[in-house]
């Protein structure tokens, strides 16, 4: 597998990552984005064109170095400051209560220990700070979620450590993060499998 995630998954990651079908997505999630920010699951640089004008800089983490020969071209072509770390996002470097907004698109599918994850993201955010979030997960129709359970096993090696079936409202939740608002739906353009969408705002208390 080492040879197709080196040479061949950037470019399939990339392509999907580029689908139409999540451009206004993205442009609802990121558009309260303020202050001091940190993106976790940078990937390829999708989002850096969807911020807000008045985003001049963020922090941003991802560990795959795989996906630089992306994501280093963008942050170099943005009008934002990027600064850029090799991390992953169980074991962030930063002090306590350091953002003001933390943001997660298409990433929490594939952090391996997603709850310690969001324990950090919480950690890290002010109080009163905002998680800003756009991730696909487990679907509340039976017939979809059995596909989701099926699929998963084989899918999961061939994009990046994805699952298909991780109930994302339930985790961010279970953070102790409050939800103000979400969103769910189904993205137009998507298989259902692969579509339920889950967008909205958690906030730090």
């Amino acid at each position: 597998m080492r040879f197709y995630h080196h040479y061949i998954f950037p470019y399939v990651l990339d392509l999907a990552m580029s689908s139409k079908a999540f451009r206004k997505p993205r442009a609802r999630t990121l558009a309260p984005a303020h202050g001091r920010i940190l993106e976790i699951g940078f990937g390829t640089g999708m989002n850096l064109k969807y911020y807000p004008d008045t985003v001049r800089r963020i922090e941003a983490i991802d560990p795959d170095l795989d996906l630089d020969r992306f994501s280093q071209p963008r942050i170099e072509a943005s009008r934002i400051d990027v600064d850029f770390h090799h991390l992953d996002a169980e074991h962030l470097p930063f002090e306590a209560e350091r953002f003001d907004t933390v943001v997660s698109t298409l990433t929490l599918c594939s952090i391996p220990d997603v709850v310690h994850a969001l324990g950090e993201v919480r950690r890290v955010l002010k109080p009163g700070g905002q998680f800003l979030f756009l991730e696909h997960g487990r679907a509340p129709d039976a017939s979809v979620a059995r596909w989701q359970d099926r699929i998963t096993p084989a899918w999961k090696p061939v994009f990046g450590g994805c699952l298909l079936n991780r109930p994302m409202r339930e985790l961010i939740q279970g953070a102790g993060l409050r939800l103000d608002p979400v969103r769910t739906y189904y993205l137009r353009g998507l298989p259902r499998i692969f579509g339920y969408m889950t967008e909205g705002v958690a906030r730090r208390e």
